[in-house]
């Protein structure tokens, strides 16, 4: 069975704004070119992206010049050059928390749809009932 992938756009309180699934083989950068498309049409308040150290190269330039105008950036949260200790990493454990959030739902704690579309449902559904529940 091939795996996927999952890529998610956060606020930052860790609220879903965007969801990409797509099959494993496909790299992160390209994911991450699939899910932040949107930007060209929606969320123009959106200024400033951070990112994991895997999505560094080409992917910055392609974000500057998608929406030029706005001026909104990628940047790349980097972990440090020692690694004898565990160091938290500012604003990549807001979409780390999502992940372990989206992973308490049934559903999405292993890859039970047939398709990315009804995978990408269940996402969001997930993230509903998880705003729901904190409004009640």
């Amino acid at each position: 069975m091939a795996g996927r992938k999952r890529h998610l756009l956060v606020d930052t309180l860790g609220l879903i704004l965007l969801a990409k699934v797509h099959a494993a083989d496909v790299q992160d950068r390209d994911g991450a070119r699939l899910l932040l498309a949107a930007l060209a049409t929606r969320f123009g308040w959106l200024r400033c992206l951070w990112a994991d150290g895997g999505y560094a190269g080409a992917l910055v330039a392609w974000v500057r010049q998608l929406r030029p105008r706005r001026g909104t950036r990628l940047e790349i949260v980097k972990h440090g050059t020692k690694l004898d200790h565990f160091k938290i990493l500012p604003r990549r454990w807001v979409v780390e928390r999502t992940f372990a959030w989206l992973g308490r739902s049934r559903r999405l704690s292993k890859d039970y749809e047939h398709t990315v579309c009804s995978s990408e449902a269940f996402i969001y559904l997930a993230m509903i009932r998880l705003m729901l529940r904190r409004l009640a």
